[in-house]
């Protein structure tokens, strides 16, 4: 049977000297494992479209569950982003982020139209690096199942909190702020406006809100902190892209 799919590429790996394993996240049927025949043979047409981070059109031949890829076609290979380490780090991560949180044939178009809409902006759009990678962090949570509660303090229902708990992904106001344990990080008004725009936007336009310098650095410390705290785990991608800053 064959089956024909607009995917962008998550992972690459060997599969033996000739082939590889492609990890892709397709719109309508979620995450799904393919060979690549021969894409480690010099010259291979499939090189371009099955490279990481490549978006293209696949026709697959499903046998017995697996896929082999019989032809690809690239649409978008997001160039410019691959002459940059800083960004093309970047994008690894949010691809390795994207693979962790993706489930195998369960559809998910929004967190694919999310991962395109960042990799556009790192490539083609003049938007800060750090305001890409909050909101693709705190978007990616809340479709991961990980959404905050961000309308006033948990505890007393204050409607000016001013810290916010990454264990627990909600937010507390001064007088409330020493119950329980947990990580509390500081958040200003600019901040809280930001995060809720994220969370509740229409996909789209996820990206279309302005916010000044200085409460983008917190922004961008606390969806950080929030997506690894709530998925438990760290990414090496992620320790790589914050290297090159130093």
């Amino acid at each position: 049977m064959y089956l024909t799919i607009q995917a962008i590429v998550l992972r690459v790996a060997d599969y033996n000297d000739r082939d590889a394993l492609l990890t892709v996240l397709t719109r309508n049927h979620g995450k799904l494992t393919v060979k690549a025949r021969g894409l480690r043979r010099k010259n291979s047409p499939l090189v371009a479209p099955c490279q990481l981070l490549a978006f293209g059109e696949f026709t697959l031949f499903e046998y017995r569950g697996q896929y082999t890829i019989n032809e690809a076609h690239s649409i978008e290979l997001f160039s410019p982003l691959r002459r940059d380490l800083t960004k093309l780090s970047l994008g690894t991560y949010f691809a390795q982020a994207t693979e962790v949180i993706s489930q195998e044939d369960i559809p998910n178009p929004e967190l694919q139209s999310l991962l395109l809409n960042c990799l556009y902006a790192l490539s083609r759009l003049e938007e800060p690096e750090s305001k890409v990678k909050a909101v693709f962090e705190l978007r990616a949570a809340c479709l991961a199942g990980y959404m905050p509660d961000l309308f006033g303090c948990h505890s007393c229902g204050n409607q000016n909190p001013d810290r916010f708990d990454i264990s627990r992904g909600c937010l507390e106001c001064q007088n409330c702020r020493g119950i329980g344990g947990g990580i509390r990080m500081p958040v200003t008004a600019g901040v809280l406006e930001a995060m809720r725009y994220i969370c509740m936007c229409e996909p789209k336009k996820v990206l279309s809100f302005q916010i000044g310098a200085s409460n983008l650095e917190i922004l961008s410390n606390l969806t950080e902190a929030y997506f690894t705290a709530q998925l438990e785990r760290g990414f090496s991608t992620l320790d790589f892209y914050k290297s090159l800053l130093i």
